[in-house]
């Protein structure tokens, strides 16, 4: 399998690029056609949300220098997992490779929901107070560094191409924020599209307060996990404008600032 050369030093500034494309994009949709009217300030909650996203970044680059891609490129110099094993050609195993990360990040979200132990740190994500594309960047430090060991065992054994990877982590986290982002599809438009991807009133079920959705709809890019496993809601029982977002502990507001988010998981003033 011949890997097109990539650049450690350029991945970071592609996946930026991105990053800033995308957000500025849905931040100005969902300004001029919001789904729901938000109930807390759009700015404190940006703010607290972003600030997050650069702890986030700082501790993983920080344990995980190499990241996603600079693993990848070790895997393969090494010749680790099956489709290097197989000599797999790029046009299929980047594909395959982009295809299985994705299920794997689907299972890895339904461990985060079952287990109470990884719940403790994926719940600060579901206890934002209103849902809209920062949302979706909104996780532990600690959720995102496990989520790590888990790409790289799945890079390891897959043997995926660097180029997949990032592909991969570009449209994890473009999709992340689309599909939570706070804003209005025409009914047909996201018929049609959530067939093959997850659209913002698709995931916006699994924000419900009522634990009967929030354990639904686990994808974040390809919808067909959730039908094949049974997970599948396709709306929220009193709509998307009737429901109510987070959880049933953690409705204080003071619990949207980022001091609050980095140590909820290890307090236990209320239980959820």
């Amino acid at each position: 399998m011949r890997e097109p050369v990539i650049e450690n030093l350029s991945e970071p500034v592609i996946r930026l690029a991105a990053f800033v494309g995308v957000l500025a994009l849905l931040a100005a949709l969902e300004t001029f056609a919001p789904r729901r009217k938000l109930n807390h300030s759009r700015g404190w909650r940006w703010a607290n949300n972003l600030a997050l996203v650069v702890a986030d970044t700082i501790f993983v680059r920080a344990i995980f220098p190499l990241a996603g891609v600079g693993f990848a490129l070790l895997a393969q110099a090494h010749g680790w997992g099956a489709l290097n094993w197989l000599e797999a050609p790029l046009w299929i195993a980047a594909p395959l490779s982009v295809i299985a990360l994705d299920l794997v990040i689907w299972a890895q979200h339904v461990a985060f929901h079952r287990v109470p132990l990884l719940w403790r740190l994926h719940r600060m994500h579901h206890a934002d107070l209103d849902i809209d594309a920062s949302t979706g960047l909104r996780f532990h430090p600690l959720e995102i560094g496990l989520s790590m060991l888990v790409k790289f065992a799945a890079i390891a054994a897959l043997g995926a191409p660097a180029i997949a990877v990032l592909v991969f982590e570009i449209v994890l986290n473009a999709s992340s924020m689309f599909n939570h982002a706070n804003m209005r599809l025409p009914e047909r438009v996201d018929a049609m599209v959530r067939k093959l991807v997850v659209t913002p009133d698709m995931h916006r079920v699994h924000h419900s307060v009522d634990p009967s959705e929030t354990h639904t709809n686990f994808g974040f890019n390809l919808s067909v996990w959730d039908r094949l496993f049974g997970t599948y809601r396709a709306q929220p029982a009193l709509g998307h404008l009737g429901m109510t977002i987070g959880l049933p502990a953690f409705r204080n507001e003071k619990e949207l600032r980022v001091d609050r988010l980095l140590t909820q998981p290890f307090r236990n003033d209320a239980a959820s």
